[in-house]
């Protein structure tokens, strides 16, 4: 069976390698293509919307591959037309948006990719990132090597907020958003959760409370984005339910930039309406040199790194690496994106 492997300078083709020989009872043969996400920004390739690398090298690397696994090599109509040799790919992400699925399905091709693969390191940079927002730890720490010693944070007014007995909001409960449920439930956090399609029981058994958004926004003290962005999602946070939230209240979304309408921010930071926010991901990356909330002082801002742990990249490719495995085995596949194909 040939292989390609279409790694990037995070989860590198060494990584890959690797994990899909632990998989295969024998040696198969490999082909590679390295890419160069992260050191340059991904984008649209040939109709999908976050990609690394062209068509072109795709194609060209494929000739003769079965199985190809990667997590930013685009896969594109294009592509799948020049590879009809092609039966599966795995993709390192927690969702295939560098795949055309329709193109996929079209062309017999199963296409698999990494649920859960970094939320881990997601709930604890969000966990992280709330708890720098409310004691100004990050802001702080700049002024003070600028230059500014800010003794005022000490006065009352300005002081920031312990987690113990806030009320924080999570707004999604996947496999990130419940783990930074149960750590800030160890906190003492009273934790609201709004997710249409999370599990009561579960949600109460974490010791947290199911409400509705709305609800949420209104109660919560903080406020953290963990739902995934689809259509019904985009600008879910708009203006009119950030005009909800308390006064002072801390907004972080280290999810998708897309959840959030990011117009209003730098109004309602100037207001006091938010206290805090910080954002690791944006409508726009990178933000542009004359984005509005560059020069805010209450702001982190952090580029896009909640994922990147050494761990994820290698839970990412043992995952696409078991799919593999299961299917040279002729097993049922964990994770499939388009099933309709294996019927």
């Amino acid at each position: 069976m040939r292989v390609l492997c279409a790694g990037d300078e995070f989860v590198g083709n060494n990584l890959l390698a690797d994990a899909v020989r632990a998989e295969l009872a024998t040696e198969p043969e490999f082909s590679e293509l390295s890419l160069p996400w992260p050191v340059e920004p991904f984008g649209p390739v040939g109709g999908v919307h976050e990609a690394s690398g062209t068509e072109e090298q795709v194609i060209e690397a494929l000739a003769g591959a079965e199985v190809a696994v990667t997590q930013m090599a685009p896969f594109t109509k294009k592509v799948f037309a020049a590879a009809p040799q092609l039966k599966l790919v795995s993709v390192c992400r927690g969702g295939p948006v560098n795949v055309d699925l329709a193109a996929a399905t079209e062309a017999g091709v199963a296409v698999t990719y990494a649920p859960g693969r970094n939320a881990t390191a997601a709930a604890e940079f969000a966990i992280g990132m709330i708890l720098a927002a409310m004691r100004r730890i990050s802001t702080s720490s700049a002024e003070l090597l600028g230059g500014t010693w800010r003794g005022d944070y000490y006065a009352y007014p300005n002081a920031g907020l312990e987690l113990e007995g806030t009320t924080v909001g999570l707004v999604g409960y996947g496999a990130i958003g419940s783990r930074v449920a149960k750590v800030l439930v160890a906190f003492g956090s009273k934790v609201l959760v709004a997710d249409p399609y999370a599990k009561p029981e579960q949600i109460a058994a974490d010791g947290a409370e199911l409400v509705e958004l709305d609800d949420l926004l209104r109660r919560s003290a903080v406020v953290s984005l963990h739902a995934r962005l689809t259509d019904e999602t985009r600008h879910l946070i708009n203006a009119e339910r950030l005009a909800l939230l308390p006064e002072g209240a801390v907004l972080v979304n280290s999810a998708r930039g897309g959840l959030l309408d990011y117009a209003p921010l730098p109004g309602l930071l100037k207001s006091g309406r938010l206290g805090a926010l910080a954002l690791d991901v944006y409508d726009v990356e990178p933000p542009p040199a004359d984005w509005a909330l560059r020069d805010a002082s209450n702001v982190i801002a952090t580029p896009h790194l909640a994922g990147a742990s050494r761990q994820t990249a290698e839970r990412a490719a043992r995952i696409v690496a078991a799919e593999v495995g299961r299917y040279a085995r002729g097993e049922k596949l964990a994770n499939v994106a388009n099933p309709e194909v294996l019927r």
